[in-house]
């Protein structure tokens, strides 16, 4: 019963998302857009929706990091596969990419 409760209340919310976000984007973009730029118009609520989907191919999606948990499970196989030397040489590279092991001066 919990169950069915949960997967109704995420599927209302994902309906509320796709009917709320298309219209916070044509809004700012009616909003912004042509103040900001001449010649560009308004949009419509589908051509808003259809501004996101494009964005989502060309970007990539709205969640900031793609991958998500496979990516995390690869890595951690991959972290647990590491003898103790490879961990400490990994580990050292990427305090050196991060800035924090490099001399300053």
């Amino acid at each position: 019963m919990i169950r069915k409760y949960k997967i109704a209340k995420i599927a209302v919310l994902a309906l509320v998302g796709l009917a709320v976000v298309p219209w916070v984007v044509m809004s700012l973009w009616n909003w912004l857009m042509p103040a900001l730029f001449t010649g560009v118009h308004t949009i419509d609520y589908l051509r808003a929706l259809g501004l996101l989907a494009l964005c989502r191919i060309l970007f990539g999606g709205f969640r900031g990091h793609g991958g998500g948990w496979r990516r995390h499970r690869h890595m951690q196989q991959r972290w647990e596969q590491m003898s103790n030397e490879e961990r400490e040489k990994f580990q050292q590279g990427m305090m050196g990419f991060r800035g924090r092991g490099r001399d300053q001066s």
